[in-house]
């Protein structure tokens, strides 16, 4: 990440920036580091199955993390320091970078791919704000269009079936892509009323539950600036009040560490937690769990911040 550590709850918009001017997509000796880094070779085509192994690959390797929202680094989206961060600095990130990054990737190996905005449901079933969430609609050479999403945490394991409005069973769950229904007027997270909502949009479910509505209009990496902003700098936001790392592990499970609890979840959903206690466990379960190296254990910068509307 950009070596200038500035406070996170002090930046501005222009903090966060968008630079489409990239080459990332054609740099073949930093699109090669990265199939490297997934443990997977470069496909010769671009089909279902392979979208399939780099989705999951994916998951496998480059964690769901939001360090650099507490260590105070700059969230910076443009393609080629989205992929320098996961391939040179052996990092992850939150949706907008790990979307990000693996979009420019499968952009690279010849998959058609659309950035796709979506607001994330709270706990009380109430939208978040606008471009919360950042999600790919991917094309393959074998005709296929799927939902690919690696940067949501626990999430499906494999691309979904775009056009499939049943069931999709899934190592991660059973999920469905739904028709959203138009409502009236509906409230976000923070408040505010977000008008009519929900006409040509699609509700993505895991197991019965809504997880985010996706809209199908097709975003660039500068549209998420905002989003990537708020979620990097708002006392509201569950990823300056909290510190996570995750991914998926090799037998279909999941390996978490928030803050200093460790959670080492099985495939069936049996789960085991213990404090890490001194900051030398800590440091070695980033590295040797996550192959994150870090000079210091990043710590919760927003303590004072108060509970989310």
């Amino acid at each position: 990440m950009d070596p200038t550590h500035q406070d996170a709850r002090s930046a501005t918009p222009s903090d966060v920036r968008s630079d489409v001017r990239s080459d990332a997509r054609s740099d073949g000796r930093l699109v090669d580091a990265y199939l490297r880094r997934l443990g997977v070779a470069r496909t010769p085509r671009p089909t279902a199955a392979a979208l399939s192994e780099l989705h999951l690959r994916h998951l496998l390797t480059v964690p769901f993390e939001n360090l650099s929202v507490q260590l105070g680094e700059r969230i910076v989206l443009e393609e080629r320091r989205l992929v320098e961060k996961v391939v040179e600095e052996r990092r992850g990130g939150f949706c907008y970078e790990l979307n990000g990054a693996f979009g420019t990737l499968l952009t690279a190996l010849g998959f058609e791919v659309t950035f796709l905005a979506a607001r994330v449901f709270g706990a009380s079933g109430r939208l978040g704000i606008p471009y919360d969430h950042m999600a790919l609609r991917v094309g393959t050479a074998d005709g296929g269009s799927w939902l690919a999403d690696v940067g949501f945490g626990a999430h499906s394991h494999h691309p979904l079936r775009w056009a499939d409005r049943g069931e999709q069973k899934d190592p991660g769950g059973v999920f469905r892509i739904a028709e959203a229904k138009a409502e009236t007027e509906t409230q976000t997270d923070t408040g505010a009323g977000a008008g009519i909502e929900g006409a040509g949009d699609l509700d993505v479910v895991r197991d019965g539950s809504p997880q985010y509505r996706l809209e199908v209009r097709p975003r660039v990496l500068g549209d998420f600036v905002a989003g990537a902003w708020w979620h990097s700098t708002s006392p509201e936001s569950h990823f300056t009040r909290s510190l996570v790392c995750s991914r998926v592990t090799r037998d279909g499970g999941r390996i978490t560490l928030s803050g200093r609890r460790l959670k080492v979840t099985a495939p069936e959903g049996d789960s085991e937690e213990r404090e890490l206690v001194t900051d030398e466990e800590v440091l070695g379960v980033y590295r040797e769990r996550f192959g994150i190296v870090l000079e210091q254990v990043p710590e919760v910068r927003a303590a004072e911040a108060g509970p989310r509307a």
